[in-house]
């Protein structure tokens, strides 16, 4: 029974707080020093004519009055009106939530989920490149940390990087449906080498002219992504970076998926897929989630890194590039992400679930499709990298690029 139904239910009975209080003081008396079968009936009793809850007034009734002795001059009585403050012992510490900040901001500040199932291993590559120190206990409660606590520890973090009035382009639900232009195998969606590829305009809200386009190629089944910065839309330079970033890809390429835009649908790339026995098809016209698995790395790896300012700049373009290429390398051998399994609608209600989070480089390694030498180079690769580095040098770049678009704005400005 809720406090107001009870205030409530007194009230009908014409009983004040005044004489509820009295009353609780003379029962409370009989009750303390009644037998245990007579005490059930003196609670009856006082339900009845308080209105409380039944719990709540078994220990008014057993705590009013009772007196503690602390000293010869200081007794403590029991009032049921007062309630005492649970005091806790704080389990993670400062020096836990300063490490955990460190962690969350290297890794790029994903959510609790994705990031309590790498905290392990990201901890053990920091310390071997002295970029974090941390003492034992402090070690110990890191990889015994759970994520809701996570999730407590980087409230306050999390509240002073939250953006008003945002309205973005978000990536789309899980949906894949593709209508086949040419297929010279099954396109396998559990097998590493089937891609989605899609550009990212960076025109800053004004179409004219020539501006940068990031080319993005994402694997279906690992998520393993790769970026290239080009000129224009012009089938040439998408071409000639999709060949680059094909080079570039840990595993054989087996099939290209895009959209219907003029640089992807042309005689070049089709005659191209045809020659290498490349599978290739495209989406369905105005249905932009058929191409769900791009999209989503559109918004989580290109535009959260360098943003929707204009970049039409041959400066721009270079510095673009040298950001992807740290970029790749932070993303696919760090960044954990989850993969939804299973997705059911009871009612007006939707439960999703999900995969263990793995990084992409994680999930290249688990896959039986992926030769042994391959799996061996990324293991080189990965072995080298130190995470705390690459994401300076990401954050430097990012700055410069923001800078130098910066500065060519106030030229515009003051030309005009």
């Amino acid at each position: 029974m809720s406090p107001g139904a009870i205030c409530h239910k007194g009230a009908e009975m014409g009983l004040t707080m005044k004489v509820r209080r009295s009353v609780t003081g003379e029962i409370a008396k009989r009750y303390q020093r009644a037998r245990k079968k007579d005490k059930k009936g003196i609670l009856d009793e006082f339900v009845e004519l308080t209105g409380y809850n039944r719990c709540y007034a078994s220990s008014v009734l057993k705590n009013y009055g009772k007196k503690i002795r602390i000293s010869s001059r200081v007794v403590l009585v029991g009032d049921p009106r007062l309630k005492t403050k649970r005091k806790y012992t704080k389990t993670y510490g400062e020096k836990v939530k300063m490490a955990l900040i460190t962690i969350w901001f290297i890794l790029d500040r994903i959510c609790s989920k994705r990031m309590k199932p790498v905290l392990g291993e990201i901890i053990d590559r920091l310390q071997r490149h002295r970029e974090l120190e941390l003492d034992e206990d402090t070690h110990q409660k890191l990889l015994h940390i759970s994520a809701s606590t996570i999730d407590r520890l980087l409230k306050e973090e999390r509240k002073k990087l939250t953006l008003k009035g945002r309205s973005l382009t978000k990536p789309g639900t899980l949906l894949k449906s593709q209508i086949p232009i040419r297929t010279f195998s099954e396109w396998d969606e559990g097998r590493p080498g089937f891609v989605e590829v899609d550009l990212v305009g960076h025109d800053g809200g004004n179409s004219r002219g020539d501006f940068a386009q990031t080319l993005d190629v994402t694997d279906v089944c690992t998520g393993w992504t790769e970026t290239q910065a080009v000129r224009n839309k012009a089938q040439k330079w998408v071409f000639e970076a999709l060949t680059d970033i094909r080079q570039r890809l840990p595993f054989p390429l087996l099939g290209i998926d895009s959209d219907n835009g003029g640089e992807f649908i042309n005689h070049h790339l089709v005659n191209y897929c045809k020659e290498e026995r490349l599978t290739f098809t495209r989406s369905r016209s105005y249905r932009k989630n058929d191409g769900c698995y791009v999209e989503q790395k559109n918004y989580s790896v290109v535009r959260r890194a360098v943003g929707y300012l204009r970049y039409d700049t041959e400066q721009e373009l270079k510095t673009l590039n040298e950001l992807y290429c740290s970029l790749r390398l932070h993303a696919n051998f760090f960044l954990p992400s989850m993969k939804l399994l299973e997705k059911t609608r009871i009612g007006s209600k939707v439960f999703k679930k999900y995969d263990k989070p793995k990084t992409p480089y994680k999930r290249v390694l688990d896959s039986p499709q992926v030769s042994k030498e391959d799996k061996g180079k990324l293991k080189k690769i990965y072995s080298s990298l130190n995470p705390a580095a690459l994401k300076r040098k990401i954050t430097r770049l990012q700055q410069k690029l923001f800078q130098i678009a910066k500065r060519k704005h106030a030229k515009q400005q003051n030309a005009a």
